[in-house]
């Protein structure tokens, strides 16, 4: 029989105290294995934030890391094909669609497969789509009172 540790209720206070913690922490580091490119980092941050950052392992972050390279590399695709459109010429003069057209395609199919691996998609962050409604609500006053000097306010401090 195997016996796996008990996870805190993410109700309780002491779920609050870890999660302000790992949040004054800011983003996830990749592991040292691990390279990134320049254009992934922000993907790599969105990613990484996804989820609560005591649910990463190393090889989760692995497959994150190639998650947020294919979508740099989407992005620069996609800014490649807006220059150029998404027809060449081809050899015998007829116009044929981009192979950046189908590397974007083939990438952004390899996005969908990731997220749903990783578990970063929507239903996993936010919850089904009846949810988000209160925990827009939620956020909406949070916004709110962080630019109210007179109501205390978690900071992270360096």
């Amino acid at each position: 029989m195997k016996v796996t540790a008990k996870r805190n209720r993410s109700d309780s206070s002491s779920a609050a105290v870890i999660a302000s913690q790992n949040a004054a922490k800011g983003s996830l580091a990749p592991p040292n294995h691990i390279t990134l490119r320049m254009c992934d980092r922000e993907f790599w941050d969105a990613v990484v934030s996804a989820r609560a950052r005591s649910t990463w392992n190393d090889s989760d972050l692995s497959i994150a890391a190639t998650l947020a390279r294919a979508q740099a590399d989407v992005e620069r695709l996609h800014t490649e094909i807006d220059n150029e459109g998404e027809t060449v010429i081809a050899a015998n003069g007829c116009p044929i669609i981009s192979p950046k057209v189908k590397l974007c395609e083939l990438l952004t199919k390899r996005i969908v497969s990731l997220v749903r691996v990783l578990h970063v998609h929507a239903e996993a962050t936010v919850g089904k789509s009846e949810d988000s409604a209160k925990g827009l609500a939620n956020e909406r006053t949070a916004r709110a009172t962080e630019t109210d000097d007179l109501i205390p306010t978690l900071r992270a401090v360096g």
